[in-house]
C-alpha cells in the first residue's frame, strides 16, 4: 500500500447518519474478486433512489455520525478506496470500519458535530486534506481533524498492522535468539531452516 501525507479533490455529502457497512457494499456483490474492482459496488442500492446525493467523481466524501457501523466486513472499504474516495469526514465511525479503512489507505477523519453539520449543509467544491498536519483546508480557511497517532504514521507510511510489527523485527530476532539459548529444551528438533521472526519475510524490506 502507497502511503499519502495530502490530497485535494471534490467533495460529496452523504448527510444520512449510521451508514452501515451493508449499505457501502450490499452481501451480494462480495464473492466478486478483488481484482475486477468494487468501486462500482459502492452505496450500490442506497444510490439508485433517485432522491440519493451525487458523488460521482469525489474524492472527499463528508458523512453522518457512526459512518461505516454494523458489521466488520473490509469489503466496504475497499469500495470506496476503488471508487476513488481517499477521505471520509464524519462525527464518528464505527470501530472496526475505521480500523480497516486506516489499513487500506483510507483517512477516516473525524470532525466535530458543528463542523459537520455546517459542511453537510453548504459543502464546499473541493478541499485539501493534509494528514501530517491534521488539518481540512476548503473556502475560508482551515480547520482540524482528529485522528489516533499511531494512524496517521500508518497512513504516511503506508502501512498496516503487519507492518507495524515488522518495523520491530531486529528487536523480536534478538529476542527469539535468546529466549532460545535460554531455554533451548522448549524449541523443536532444527530442520536446517532458520524460521525465527525477524530474519524473514516482510521484516527485512520494512
Amino acid at each position: 500500500m502507497t502511503g499519502w501525507t495530502r490530497a485535494e479533490g471534490p467533495v460529496a455529502v452523504l448527510p444520512q447518519e449510521n451508514i452501515d457497512t451493508d449499505q457501502l457494499i450490499p452481501a451480494r456483490f462480495m464473492s466478486t474478486p478483488r481484482s475486477e474492482g468494487y468501486g462500482q459496488f459502492l452505496l450500490h442500492d442506497f444510490l439508485r433512489n433517485e432522491t440519493a446525493p451525487k458523488i460521482e467523481g469525489a474524492e472527499v466524501l463528508i458523512a453522518g455520525r457512526n459512518f461505516g457501523c454494523g458489521s466488520s466486513r473490509e469489503a466496504a472499504v475497499y469500495a470506496l478506496v476503488d471508487f476513488g474516495i481517499r477521505a471520509v469526514l464524519a462525527p464518528s465511525f464505527g470501530d472496526i470500519f475505521a480500523s480497516n479503512a486506516v489499513n487500506n489507505g483510507l483517512l477516516p477523519a473525524q470532525i466535530g458535530d458543528d463542523l459537520a453539520a455546517r459542511l453537510l449543509a453548504q459543502p464546499p467544491a473541493r478541499m485539501a486534506v493534509d494528514i501530517a498536519a491534521g488539518i481540512l483546508a476548503f473556502d475560508d480557511g482551515e480547520h482540524p481533524f482528529a485522528l489516533d497517532e499511531t494512524w496517521r504514521m500508518k497512513l504516511i507510511k503506508g502501512w498496516d498492522d503487519i507492518d507495524m510489527t515488522a518495523q520491530h523485527g531486529a528487536a523480536i530476532g534478538a529476542f527469539a535468539a535468546q529466549r532460545r539459548r535460554a531455554h533451548a529444551w522448549a524449541w523443536p528438533a532444527a530442520t536446517g531452516t532458520d524460521t525465527d521472526l525477524g530474519t524473514t519475510g516482510r521484516g527485512a524490506s520494512g
